[in-house]
């Protein structure tokens, strides 16, 4: 049985902006404070599993051992079915470690090249996870899924990672058309933590 956790302090154990934006979005009707991890210094987690859900356990693990609070970390990425789900947990790093959002879209399309529209499905993943404390032995695991494709060429202008080359079907535009409330409402990260609140509040 999860314990209530109004007015909780949780480390967020990321340091990409977005990602700590719009947690914090989706956080904000809640009594429960999150702050980023840079906040307290901590080293980044060296992300050596095969897996979104091994890479967030590791990175929840870090920060919670650091900052001695409970941690939420997630891994998500983009999985493309042409290319046999890449890049998956390579996402952020598709196109190298010191590479940017844009560089990365760009070697995603470059590998799409002449694939046609109905190949070029693929979906956006993320494994959220909720750890008490370092030594946690049941984490809290939370996966959302969203399913769209990948477009030729980069469409609007908000979001960050892949979202100006994921179209979404159910709203017509790409991720990065969307408005933040209607992208919180539908995203895989929007899924994820819901779910994650929702056992929190049990």
């Amino acid at each position: 049985m999860a314990q209530k956790h109004q007015g909780e302090r949780i480390v967020l154990a990321s340091n990409n902006a977005g990602k700590v934006r719009e947690i914090n979005q989706l956080l904000s009707q809640q009594k429960i404070e999150v702050i980023a991890q840079k906040s307290f210094d901590i080293p980044e987690a060296e992300e050596t599993g095969l897996t979104f859900v091994e890479n967030a356990i590791l990175k929840a693990r870090n920060a919670a051992r650091y900052s001695g609070l409970p941690a939420i970390a997630d891994d998500s990425g983009i999985e493309v079915d042409f290319l046999n789900g890449a890049p998956g947990i390579h996402s952020a790093r598709f196109a190298g470690e010191a590479c940017d959002d844009r560089e990365n879209n760009r070697k995603l399309l470059a590998a799409l090249d002449g694939v046609s529209e109905q190949d070029r499905t693929a979906r956006f993943q993320c494994l959220m996870v909720y750890l008490r404390h370092a030594e946690d032995p049941t984490p809290i695991i939370c996966q959302g899924t969203w399913e769209g494709r990948i477009l030729t060429a980069p469409q609007g202008e908000n979001g960050f990672g892949y979202d100006p080359l994921f179209w979404v079907p159910d709203a017509g535009c790409s991720s990065a058309q969307l408005e933040p409330g209607e992208k919180n409402r539908l995203s895989h990260r929007g899924k994820a933590l819901r779910q994650l609140l929702s056992a929190l509040s049990a």
